[in-house]
């Protein structure tokens, strides 16, 4: 386990998306990133988890390939979960990783991207 402070937590979730290609940060128009402790047991339900699953990131929102032209919707919302992923790192560099891949997975789901189209690109 390691642990950073928030601001700590909230600067590595900035260097992360600042370190996504150029033209994926300009296209981001309208989410809320986020951190949150651990996700809600609402979520936690929502999504189905098991009590053993842990949740690294989740995005709320309309993906941008279903809105259909449609811009009069809320903003949608990036949540990054600092609490699983410091129980799960061992140091500063594999919590900074995995908040990179974590962001950049929610980001793709904001864009419209399924799990199986992102394990693809991940290959």
């Amino acid at each position: 386990m390691f642990t950073v402070s928030d601001d700590e937590f909230a600067d590595l979730i900035d260097q992360a998306f600042g370190q996504l290609p150029k033209a994926h940060r300009q296209a981001v128009k309208n989410v809320a990133i986020v951190y949150a402790d651990d996700p809600t047991p609402a979520q936690r339900r929502q999504l189905r988890l098991a009590c053993n699953q842990t949740l690294y990131g989740l995005y709320e929102g309309v993906p941008l390939a279903r809105r259909q032209g449609l811009t009069n919707l809320p903003p949608d919302k990036i949540t990054i979960f600092k609490g699983p992923m410091e129980r799960d790192a061992a140091d500063l560099a594999s919590l900074r990783q995995e908040i990179h891949h974590t962001l950049w997975h929610e980001v793709a789901h904001y864009f419209g991207l399924d799990h199986a189209a992102i394990h693809r690109l991940e290959q």
